[in-house]
């Protein structure tokens, strides 16, 4: 049946996106909060629903080389990992990245160590930011699972050929029971083409992946990442309009509004807190305040130009992140806002917030007195970034 609607865990959902979308290799190694989409990935493999090699190995940065090889062996690939198990694989991210290799990740978020902690930020993807990974960022399950075929018909166009994570927040998406449309495998196949790329490693026409580059040579080889990063600026536009024309599901390309139009003061996040933030504009605007939301779907490639059309009209831009920049008292999303309208025409003050640090709580109380914080500005009082909710006693 089309649509049909079912209560299942999020961690499920992202499982059986990725058992439609016909991946040949999945490696993992297991880590909470992500265990549960290897263990349901695992048990479809062993009751004959997947047709793909299931891999045991003995660490997250085993886990990715063993995908680096399957990829180049012209597999479609899959892992997904979280926090130190995300670091592990910090090495070979970068190999993946410079072979141009597609493989797909799930980054279920969730807060580095020490002190240990195992509830959600999304410290741990941003640290990988610059590794030449795309990432998209998702609001809740539906879209974490929507998202997996949207990233293997991005990341392998013959345009892009670049790894890519969707990042789900921990436990608040990845162990939560809600609706969710299970992804057809009919729907999917007329969405997702097979893989089947030009370039693979055959002992039949040999060729050197990854090989050594001298200072001659190794230049051009980065610049051709991030030209290819360009392209799937648009390329996500596009796939996401094509999935909604297959599916009638849509959550923004790279940018997603929310009563933005007249909106004086704009919210901008990235993930689960966003539906938060939804519910907090909504109380406001039936007070009479005139408060938008500019969710950013995708923070590598950073959108810079929607950002910048997005918000032309704002007074006064609050950036929300669940990461810190240490050293800076700052987050990425609040540092890449103010690079993006840097030497433009639009000046506009932009606030930065650090929240939900180790899984903290963002009430709507909280969000509702940022807001009132971002209000003085308007006033000509200077707001400052800060780590919010901090406890006096312990700080």
């Amino acid at each position: 049946m089309r649509n049909r609607m079912v209560v299942v865990e999020g961690s499920f959902a992202v499982a059986h996106a990725v058992k439609v979308s016909r991946p040949h290799v999945i490696s993992a190694y297991p880590i909470t909060p992500q265990t549960h989409i290897v263990e349901d990935l695992a048990q479809f493999a062993a009751d004959g629903e997947m047709n793909c090699e299931y891999m045991n190995v003995e660490s997250e940065f085993s886990a990715i080389s063993a995908l680096i090889g399957a990829s180049a062996a012209g597999a479609r690939t899959y892992s997904s990992t979280t926090s130190q198990g995300l670091a592990l694989m910090h090495e070979a991210l970068f190999n993946a990245s410079g072979m141009r290799l597609p493989i797909i990740m799930t980054v279920v978020n969730r807060a580095l160590s020490a002190p240990i902690n195992i509830w959600n930020d999304q410290q741990d993807s941003i640290s990988q930011r610059d590794t030449g990974w795309i990432q998209l960022y998702a609001e809740d399950v539906q879209e974490s699972a929507d998202t997996i075929p949207q990233l293997y018909k991005i990341a392998e166009d013959p345009d892009i050929l670049l790894p890519a994570m969707t990042c789900m927040d921990g436990f608040i998406l990845s162990h939560v029971y809600e609706p969710v449309i299970l992804l057809e495998q009919s729907l999917t196949d007329e969405f997702l083409p097979r893989y089947s790329p030009e370039i693979v490693l055959d002992p039949k026409n040999p060729m050197s992946f990854g090989a050594f580059a001298d200072p001659s040579t190794y230049t051009e080889f980065r610049y051709k990442q991030e030209k290819a990063m360009a392209v799937a600026l648009n390329r996500i536009e596009e796939v996401a309009n094509e999935f909604n024309d297959v599916y009638g599901r849509y959550y923004g390309g790279l940018i997603d509004g929310y009563l933005l139009d007249d909106a004086e003061i704009v919210i901008m996040a990235m993930g689960s807190v966003i539906g938060t933030i939804k519910d907090a504009i909504d109380e406001l605007r039936s007070e009479g305040e005139s408060i938008g939301l500019l969710k950013v779907r995708s923070f590598r490639p950073f959108p810079a130009d929607a950002i910048k059309k997005a918000i032309k009209n704002a007074k006064v831009v609050i950036t929300l992140d669940k990461n810190i920049s240490i050293g800076k008292n700052e987050g990425a999303l609040c540092t890449e806002v103010k690079a993006c309208l840097y030497n433009t025409d639009f000046r506009v003050p932009v606030i930065g917030f650090m929240i939900g640090f180790g899984g903290r709580d963002i009430p709507i109380s909280m969000i509702r007195n940022l807001v009132t914080k971002a209000k003085l500005v308007e006033k000509g009082i200077f707001v400052e970034s800060e780590i919010v909710d901090l406890r006096e006693d312990l700080a």
